[in-house]
């Protein structure tokens, strides 16, 4: 049995708002449960400078959480002076998965950063940021094509993410923090809106997996991603 009572192959509630802030180009909050993301798109007439003159455009990401997302108070990094190792690696991953949805010769020189912002985290905030931030790229993109700044449309494909792990011997789909803190076997799948790979991070937690537990568990990641990519579709 879950701690939350869902069945093995269950999702937690998702919710998707958009269009949440009214300055940024492109925004929503995203809820996967208790976790709650406010994400948020930026357009930038410039590329990062290691583009310029190439012709091609770019996605970023900044990923951060507030002092109490968490059950107890965590430091804001601005002050401390620095970006913890964790927040660079989860940032890093998700400019990475964002980009696999551009076609960036038709995005043009310009960059666009997408700001994810844990307002409240039960688990599997990088993958709900992936999630929220492709809907607040989509609408940021939108408003470029009506303004006819773009020719043709940048984005290929829906980009989501979902964790799946073993917990309990069991291999179980979208992990809350009960069973993120004691699952063997932890995993976040980041996938295309056909079904295809961008990224899988995987590892043993106290318990080794064998290649038809991960087939499992990637048949649920299969399953929680078609599941988000209609909850993007209709917040769109």
């Amino acid at each position: 049995m879950r701690p939350s009572g869902r069945k093995l192959d269950e999702m937690r509630k998702i919710s998707i708002e958009p269009n949440v802030s009214k300055h940024a180009e492109g925004s929503c909050l995203i809820r996967m449960g208790d976790t709650r993301v406010l994400c948020t798109a930026t357009i930038e007439d410039r590329p990062p400078p290691f583009l310029k003159g190439t012709g091609l455009g770019w996605v970023t990401a900044e990923y951060g959480m507030l002092p109490r997302a968490t059950n107890t108070r965590n430091r804001r990094e601005a002050a401390a002076g620095k970006q913890s190792g964790r927040t660079q690696e989860i940032q890093r991953l998700i400019g990475r998965a964002l980009r696999a949805g551009i076609d960036r010769v038709a995005l043009g020189e310009r960059q666009i950063v997408v700001d994810c912002d844990v307002l409240q985290a039960d688990g599997g905030t990088r993958c709900a940021s992936i999630t929220g931030g492709w809907v607040a790229l989509r609408l940021a993109v939108n408003k470029l094509m009506k303004a006819g700044i773009c020719a043709s449309d940048p984005i290929v494909d829906n980009v989501a993410a979902i964790s799946c792990g073993i917990y309990a011997g069991q291999p179980v789909l979208d992990l809350d923090y009960a069973e993120d803190s004691e699952a063997g076997v932890d995993g976040n799948f980041v996938m295309t809106g056909r079904g295809r790979l961008i990224e899988v991070q995987m590892s043993a937690e106290g318990a080794t997996f064998d290649r038809t537990q991960m087939s499992e568990l990637l048949d649920l990641a299969q399953k929680g991603v078609a599941s988000l990519v209609t909850a993007q579709n209709v917040a769109l």
